[in-house]
């Protein structure tokens, strides 16, 4: 079966080396039914204007389903719109218009977590320990003589450690919020459900994807201690090998994206937001890869002309030899 021909604001397959991609937070850039909160009906109404000021495309935030603990990045079903933003066929209406005034459309995919709200944890809930619900998400005993203790010393991003119980005694990963718990990317069923969540908006005709901590997903299996006292950084750039930052397996999982993606007749592109060492990010976009990722290096360079110069000469000097463009977002500096 060959995938359907969409709707393209222009022919040019690397329009994404040069863009000028607005991010949108949908639940505050504008709101069209006048209860308050941003929706599809405000970014709609304002594509036009967008198109003028030159934007070559948009980058939606998590525009899903989600009780909204981490702001939309806690997902509870990836193939549909949060009531409060509008519906399915509304998000459709979007892509349509977008691309009839030159706007190619970006939509998040969060793949390290899902919501705790999402079918498949409270299924696993459900289903208990030892189960293949549970196995799409990483379950462990705890440590200590009657498991009390979280299976490892691992401390969360947002705060505290990477593990909660539930009631029968089991621990759950969450390198995030507790509502995020994390899935297990070395279960087929979740490498399969991704690639199906991928070609679902595709088939929509959305032009691409930015992965959120796509340095995430893949652990060491053993979930070894890391002997921190607290969560000092989010990369883990101060050292080698870290048990679930930039593990070497998540370069396959891309590779079948990139598959996906370069099988549409109008090929799909893929932004990294990955914290990693500089000397890292072109294993990411090297052709079968990724297509581009966020400049860390370049944004959190301090406003000093020589420093950003040697930030600016090591990034292209780098990603040009996997073919890629030296940056794809900016920010302001504090």
């Amino acid at each position: 079966m060959t995938n359907p021909t969409p709707t393209s604001p222009h022919p040019d397959a690397d329009w994404w080396r040069t863009a000028a991609i607005y991010q949108v937070y949908i639940r505050s850039f504008a709101d069209g039914d006048g209860d308050g909160t941003g929706d599809i009906a405000g970014l709609r109404s304002r594509l036009q204007y967008l198109a003028y000021l030159g934007v070559d495309a948009i980058w939606i935030n998590p525009w899903y389903p989600s009780p909204l603990a981490d702001g939309g990045y806690d997902v509870s079903d990836y193939r549909d719109i949060h009531p409060v933003y509008g519906t399915l066929d509304e998000a459709k209406q979007l892509i349509t218009e977008a691309h009839e005034v030159g706007l190619r459309v970006i939509l998040d995919i969060v793949p390290n977590h899902t919501s705790d709200q999402h079918a498949w944890f409270q299924e696993a809930l459900a289903a208990g320990p030892g189960s293949p619900e549970r196995d799409r998400f990483i379950f462990r005993d705890g440590k200590g003589e009657d498991g009390s203790l979280p299976p490892n010393d691992w401390h969360a991003a947002f705060g505290g450690p990477t593990w909660t119980r539930t009631p029968d005694g089991e621990w759950y990963l969450h390198l995030f919020a507790p509502e995020q718990p994390d899935l297990n990317w070395e279960n087929p069923e979740v490498r399969a459900e991704f690639e199906s969540i991928l070609r679902f908006w595709f088939d929509l005709g959305v032009d691409g994807f930015r992965i959120d901590v796509a340095h995430g997903m893949i652990k060491d299996p053993t979930l070894p201690d890391l002997g921190l006292t607290e969560f000092s950084v989010l990369t883990g750039e101060d050292q080698q090998d870290h048990p679930h930052w930039d593990r070497d397996g998540l370069h396959d999982i891309f590779r079948s994206w990139r598959a996906i993606a370069d099988s549409y007749p109008d090929p799909r592109v893929f932004v990294a937001e990955a914290h990693v060492l500089p000397s890292r990010m072109p294993e990411y976009l090297r052709p079968d890869q990724l297509h581009t990722a966020f400049n860390f290096d370049f944004l959190k360079c301090p406003l000093d002309a020589g420093k950003l110069r040697e930030v600016i000469d090591r990034s292209i000097t780098s990603l040009a030899a996997v073919g890629a463009p030296a940056t794809w977002v900016l920010s302001n500096h504090d």
